[in-house]
């Protein structure tokens, strides 16, 4: 069974940081890329960043570029989101997910998701 457990949300002040971690298990995800996305009340899923296992070709977002950081560990099979410089509009439920696919920042092309954890970003 594939599970993406997503942790390392909460509440922080603006100018502050998050690193938010995604655990993969229940198969090999070698050829996967892991992305991360979010999602404010009201809006739709939006692309933040993403990462493939294999070679770590990485991409941001222009609205989190210089600010996020996305890495991954393959002996814990885990992904992280390093989140710096935080501001109120980051605020939303974040999602990491999986996909074969090669348009990362399409949400409905990722495979597997997480349950989402939420940060919230006080002004």
């Amino acid at each position: 069974q594939v599970q993406l457990v997503e942790s390392g949300g909460g509440l922080v002040q603006a100018g502050g940081s998050l690193r938010l971690s995604c655990a993969a298990s229940g198969r090999t995800f070698n050829n996967y890329a892991m992305g991360w996305f979010r999602q404010a009340p009201g809006k739709e899923r939006e692309f933040v960043a993403t990462i493939r296992w294999s070679g770590g070709r990485i991409y941001y977002s222009d609205s989190v570029k210089g600010r996020f950081t996305i890495s991954r560990d393959n002996a814990k099979n885990t992904v992280y989101l390093q989140m710096n410089s935080l501001k109120p509009e980051d605020t939303a439920v974040y999602y990491c997910g999986a996909t074969l696919s090669l348009d990362y920042w399409r949400s409905h092309v990722y495979a597997y998701w997480g349950q989402g954890t939420q940060v919230t970003v006080s002004s």
